[in-house]
C-alpha cells in the first residue's frame, strides 16, 4: 500500500463529519445556557410560547415568565427570554455551514418579525394587566404590622397591603405615576408578579423628596424599607437587579444631575447585583454601596451590622490638608526595582508564543526564591501566587529548567493554581481568595496568566473590563499585594504595542510592559510602556536559552528540554526606514480627504467610498490594487490596515477618522485654513 505520509505531511485520516443537532434541541440548549429551565416541548411555528423559567427557583413559583418565538421556514431562528430576570437573546440554529448573504438577510428579517410579535404581545398583556391591578390594589386592605413577612424582616408597613389570602402586596408605578403591576409576597418570602403586568422601568418610592438629601435605590421591598428606616431618606424599589439601570435613569431625569443618588446593591453570589448597579452608576452617575458580606441590606442589618455607617460613612476621613498629606516621605516600594512595583496593577502583554510567560516566570521566580537581583535590578523577595489558566504541562518544564539554570539556595515560595476560573464574578473571586487565605504566607504578587482565561465576559467590553479591574483592586486591598495580568496583543502588526481588547485597562494600570518576541535571529525586547509613579525603565533585550532538564525523559527515553529567559545585547541600530505601511496609507487617506473637499460626518473627517476609489484610480493604480485598497476585508489593503489600526471606521457610504489626535489635528487645520481664506 502506498505511503501517503509524504503527500499529506503526516498521518492522514478522513475528515470528520460535523454533527448538527435538531433546531429544537439547539434552542432548548440556548435557553438552558442563559440560566433558565427550558421547556420540554419546543415549537418552531412563529408564535409566542411561554414557560416556567425557574429564574426564582424550580418552576418559577408557577408563573410562566419565560418565553420564546421561533420560525422554522428557511434557517430556524427567533428570540427567547424571561420577563422576570430581564433576559432576552437572539437565537439562530447552526446548520453546519456558513450562511449565504441571502440567508443572512432573510434571517435578519425573521428576527425583526419576532421582535415585533414579542413587543405586540407584551403591549397587549400590559394593557389587560393594568386594568386588573388597579382594581386589585384598590380592593386590598392595609397589612397588619404583625404580618409574618414584616416581622421576619424586622420592617414596618410603609403602605404595603394584603390580599384576601393573606399575601403581602406592593405596587409598581411607571414614570408618569400609573400603576402597572403588583408584586405578591408569601409569608416565606416567595415573590410573584401579577401576570402580564409591566415591570421594566417601573418602581415604587418609600418616602418623599420633600427635603433635600440623598435618594437611595434598592432591589426589593424589604431592602428598601430597611434603608428608609435606617436613614429616614426616600428609597426607590427597582424590584430586580436588571431594572436598576432604567429606574436610576428615570430618577436622574426627574431630580436632575446634581441629585445625590445611591444604589444599594445586593451582594449575591452570582455577582448580578453588583454588575447591574455598576452599569447604572456608570451610565447615570450614581454612587454604589454594597454590603461587604453576602446578602442584601436587610440581611446585613439583621446580622447585627451597622447599616447606617455603611450607607453614611464619616466624611471627616475623606479630605486631608495638603501639608499633612505630604508631611511624611512616601518613596515607591518595588518588588523588582524600576520594573515591578509593590501594591500596583501591572500588565505584561505580547503576541501568543512571544516569550511573555518566560519573562514573567523569570521575574516571579527571582522574587519567590529571594534572589538579590534580577538582571541588575534589586529584588525584594516574597511569596508569589501564580494563577495559571492554561499550559500547566509546559509550565512544569519551564520552572524545572529555571531551577536547574539558577540553582536557588532557598525554597521557591510560589504557588500555582491547578486551573483557571472567572475571577471577575463572585464565585471565582471567592475561590481564589479562600485558597490564598489558607496559605502559610501572604503573597506580595498575584499573577493572572492569561487575563482571557480568567475573565467572564467580553474582553472588548469596557463594562466587563471594569469588573476585572475591580476584582484585581479587591485582591490588592485584601492582601496588600501587586497583581500582574498577562495578556495578548492584537493580531495585526499595528496592534503589537498594545493589549488586546478594551482600552479601559490602560488607564487603570500602574505599570504596562510589552514583550516583543525574538525574530530573524535578533533578540526579543521588553519595553515598559507606562510607569505611572516613576520614570520609565530602559528597554531590556532577551533570548530564550534551551536548557536540558536533569532526569526528565520523554516516552522514547530522549532528554526533555525547555527554555529559560536570559538577557541579551541590544541589536545594532537599524538604518532609517521608509514610512511604514500604516503611515503611508494614513498620509494617502489624509491627502485624499483634503483633495475631495475635507468633508465631515458627525463632526469627524470623512471620505466617501466613491471619492476614495476615484482618487486612487486617478493616481494610475491598477483596478486590482484599487479594489484591494477600498475593500475592508482584503488583508494589507489601505482600508483594512487603517481599520485594524483603529485610525478609521467604516460607515454606510464611506470612512470616518476616529483616531482622536489625527481627527482633531485635521479639523483644527481645516478651521485655520478657512479663517485665513
Amino acid at each position: 500500500m502506498a505511503d501517503l505520509t509524504n503527500i499529506f505531511g503526516g498521518p492522514w485520516s478522513p475528515p470528520t463529519t460535523k454533527v448538527v443537532f435538531p433546531p429544537e434541541d439547539q434552542l432548548r440548549d440556548a435557553i438552558s445556557n442563559a440560566g433558565m429551565i427550558a421547556p420540554n416541548d419546543i415549537f418552531l411555528d412563529g408564535k409566542i410560547h411561554r414557560f416556567r423559567s425557574g429564574t426564582k427557583g424550580v418552576g418559577g413559583f408557577g408563573d410562566k415568565t419565560g418565553w420564546y418565538i421561533a420560525f422554522n421556514d428557511g434557517i430556524p431562528a427567533g428570540r427567547f427570554g424571561c420577563w422576570r430576570a430581564g433576559i432576552e437573546q437572539h437565537f439562530r440554529a447552526d446548520i453546519g455551514r456558513k450562511l449565504t448573504d441571502a440567508e443572512e438577510i432573510v434571517n435578519a428579517r425573521r428576527l425583526r418579525e419576532a421582535q415585533v410579535l414579542r413587543d405586540a404581545d407584551i403591549q397587549r398583556r400590559h394593557q389587560i394587566a393594568t386594568l386588573n391591578v388597579e382594581k386589585i390594589w384598590s380592593s386590598c386592605t392595609y397589612a397588619d404590622p404583625e404580618h409574618p413577612y414584616l416581622k421576619r424582616k424586622g420592617i414596618g408597613l410603609h403602605g404595603a397591603r394584603v390580599t384576601g389570602d393573606g399575601r403581602l402586596v406592593v405596587p409598581l408605578y411607571d414614570k408618569e405615576g400609573n400603576i402597572t403591576s403588583l408584586q405578591y409576597i408569601d409569608n416565606d418570602g416567595g415573590k410573584l408578579y401579577h401576570p402580564g403586568g409591566q415591570t421594566s422601568q417601573c418602581f415604587w418610592m418609600l418616602g418623599t423628596m420633600d427635603e433635600e438629601g440623598t435618594l437611595y435605590i434598592a432591589e426589593g421591598f424589604a431592602t428598601a424599607a430597611t434603608i428608609h428606616e435606617a436613614t429616614q431618606r426616600p428609597c426607590a424599589i427597582a424590584y430586580s437587579a436588571s431594572n436598576l439601570v432604567p429606574v436610576t435613569g428615570i430618577l436622574r431625569d426627574i431630580y436632575g444631575p446634581r441629585q445625590d443618588i445611591v444604589i444599594v446593591a445586593d451582594n449575591d453570589a452570582s455577582g448580578v447585583g453588583q454588575k447591574y448597579a455598576d452599569q447604572a452608576s456608570a451610565k447615570h452617575g450614581a454612587r454604589v454601596v454594597m454590603p461587604p458580606v453576602l446578602g442584601d441590606a436587610n440581611d446585613y442589618q439583621q446580622a447585627g451590622h451597622d447599616l447606617s455607617s455603611l450607607l453614611n460613612p464619616p466624611v471627616s476621613e475623606f479630605l486631608i490638608k495638603a501639608e499633612e498629606f505630604s508631611k511624611e516621605p512616601s518613596p515607591i516600594s518595588w518588588l523588582v526595582k524600576h520594573w515591578l512595583q509593590s501594591s500596583a496593577l501591572i500588565m505584561v502583554h505580547g503576541p501568543s508564543g512571544g516569550g511573555k510567560t518566560f519573562f514573567v516566570l523569570d521575574a516571579c521566580l527571582h522574587i519567590a526564591s529571594g534572589l538579590a537581583e534580577w538582571n541588575g535590578h534589586k529584588v525584594n523577595g516574597g511569596a508569589v501566587v501564580y494563577l495559571a489558566g492554561e499550559g500547566h504541562h509546559g509550565l512544569k518544564g519551564r520552572i524545572a529548567a529555571w531551577r536547574h539554570k539558577h540553582r536557588p539556595k532557598n525554597d521557591i515560595n510560589m504557588w500555582i493554581s491547578k486551573h483557571g476560573c472567572d475571577l471577575n464574578i463572585a464565585s471565582g473571586y471567592n475561590l481564589v481568595v479562600e485558597h490564598i487565605r489558607a496559605l502559610p504566607v501572604v503573597p506580595c504578587l498575584i499573577v493572572v496568566d492569561t487575563l482571557h482565561r480568567f475573565l467572564n465576559g467580553d474582553e472588548n467590553s469596557a463594562q466587563d473590563a471594569k469588573t476585572m479591574i475591580d476584582a484585581c483592586a479587591a485582591l490588592m486591598k485584601e492582601f496588600g499585594c501587586s497583581v500582574l495580568l498577562v495578556h495578548h496583543t492584537g493580531v495585526s502588526e499595528d496592534s503589537q504595542h498594545r493589549a488586546r481588547g478594551s482600552s479601559s485597562y490602560k488607564g487603570a494600570l500602574d505599570i504596562e510592559i510589552s514583550v516583543i518576541p525574538p525574530k530573524d535571529g535578533h533578540a526579543g525586547q521588553i519595553i515598559q510602556r507606562k510607569s505611572k509613579d516613576a520614570e520609565q525603565a530602559d528597554d531590556i533585550f532577551f533570548e530564550l536559552e534551551s536548557v536540558t532538564i536533569p532526569k526528565w525523559f520523554d516516552e522514547d527515553g530522549e532528554p526533555v528540554t525547555s527554555a529559560v529567559f536570559v538577557t541579551a545585547s541590544a541589536p545594532p541600530p537599524k538604518a532609517e526606514k521608509k514610512d511604514s505601511k500604516f503611515d503611508s496609507f494614513r498620509k494617502s487617506f489624509e491627502r485624499i480627504w483634503w483633495e475631495t473637499g475635507a468633508e465631515e460626518h458627525e463632526g469627524m473627517p470623512y471620505v466617501s467610498r466613491k471619492a476614495l476609489r476615484e482618487n486612487l484610480e486617478n493616481e494610475g493604480r491598477s483596478e486590482r490594487t484599487v479594489k484591494n485598497d477600498v475593500n475592508a476585508g482584503r488583508p494589507n489593503g489601505m482600508i483594512n490596515v487603517l481599520i485594524n489600526a483603529e485610525y478609521i471606521t467604516q460607515t454606510t457610504m464611506g470612512f470616518v477618522v476616529i483616531n482622536e489626535v489625527s481627527s482633531s489635528a485635521l479639523l483644527v487645520r481645516k478651521s485655520g485654513e478657512r479663517a485665513i481664506s
